[in-house]
């Protein structure tokens, strides 16, 4: 095969990046292991069993339960299931802001839960006059985002979570891409701050492990129970987790990631990425274009469609926001050389698109 996988030279929208030269080399040892059959492959288990108490720390929480799973989309579904199978009616509901995943809308219609979509206010977090409003006594679980995919907002998760409490919901944080930057703000959105019962965290965004490897923790072992199985042919009894087969190189190199780079290498990276965000976002703005402050490493911009679309078709790799701005994602591989590169195009094309059209008689 010729094929080569993707440049990250110029892409500038993904929530994935190159994985550490570390996750990298571990991924590719343990590419044949299976956490799906703890019997048959005891090293890798334990390496999971460390990969969730190391994301316990990470998520402020004591004594973590979890697994590591595919990514964000199958933890949020499995907890939707868990909220679906503690719930005491037979027609829950799931209320969520409109800046939630859309991985919410798979689970709500795999699980035949309700969802309720509740909107932002003027800062892209959740309305919690919304929330309150739309919540009601079959309401099984409520979602907060920590770290937004669109604009990188954070929800007010402790506020959530009495709201959830009220009418005996559970709370679920969504915090894929945001778990591995925000212990370094003062944001408040983990276990510590808030009841949360779930959360997703995914080590293969911001922490740098290989593609698969997501992260589902709750808060005590009896939530993740709630999605056991028996597994009569294999050598463990029951199992909790979405799919069988699992792979051990996500595993593996998120445990990899996490030993080499928590805190200080995340610090490192946050500040890195955060500082990146920052000047790109005053960059656009003395461009005159209107840009939401980037409270995390993550810059949304009004750019004209024409425009987008021609930086597109200079390579760049860049996604637009539900309502069109450009969406630009500062993850570890987006250094400062490549966002002055894209300013660069940014101004080129604007001189170029400034220039009368002269014709001729």
């Amino acid at each position: 095969m010729q094929a080569e996988p993707q440049a990250f030279d110029r892409v500038l929208s993904s929530m994935c990046t190159e994985p550490h030269p570390v996750a990298r080399d571990a991924a590719e040892r343990f590419l044949a292991t299976n956490p799906g059959d703890p019997g048959t492959y005891p090293t890798v288990t334990a390496l999971e069993d460390e990969a969730i108490a190391m994301l316990g720390e990470i998520a402020g929480l004591d004594d973590p339960t979890g697994y590591v799973a595919s990514g964000g989309t199958e933890a949020n579904l499995q907890a939707v299931r868990i909220a679906r199978e503690r719930a005491d009616t037979t027609t829950p509901n799931v209320v969520m802001p409109e800046s939630a995943h859309f991985s919410f809308q798979k689970a709500a219609d795999v699980l035949g839960v309700d969802l309720r979509i509740v909107p932002t206010d003027a800062d892209h977090r959740v309305d919690l006059e919304a929330v309150r409003t739309c919540v009601d006594a079959e309401t099984a679980l409520v979602v907060g985002v920590a770290g937004t995919t669109e604009y990188g907002r954070v929800d007010p998760i402790p506020e959530l979570g009495r709201v959830a409490r009220e009418v005996d919901a559970m709370l679920h944080v969504d915090a894929a891409w945001g778990g591995f930057v925000l212990p370094f703000t003062d944001h408040e959105w983990n276990f510590s701050h808030a009841p949360v019962d779930t959360m997703a965290i995914d080590p293969h965004k911001m922490g740098q492990a290989a593609v698969p490897a997501g992260g589902l923790l709750v808060r005590s072992a009896d939530l993740l129970d709630e999605l056991a199985v028996d597994t009569p042919y294999l050598e463990s009894t029951a199992q909790a987790t979405l799919t069988g087969t699992r792979s051990g190189a996500g595993v593996a190199s998120a445990v990899a990631a996490m030993a080499e780079l928590w805190p200080t290498g995340y610090r490192t990276q946050y500040v890195r990425s955060q500082n990146n965000a920052e000047w790109l976002a005053d960059a656009l703005e003395k461009r005159g274009y209107e840009v939401v402050e980037p409270t995390l490493p993550l810059v949304a911009a009004d750019v004209p469609r024409s425009t987008f679309d021609a930086l597109r078709d200079r390579g760049w790799r860049i996604s637009r926001t539900g309502t069109g701005e450009l969406r630009i994602v500062c993850m570890p591989h987006v250094s400062r050389e490549m966002l002055a590169s894209f300013v660069a195009d940014l101004d080129r094309l604007e001189v170029r698109a400034s220039v009368p059209v002269v014709c001729d008689d």
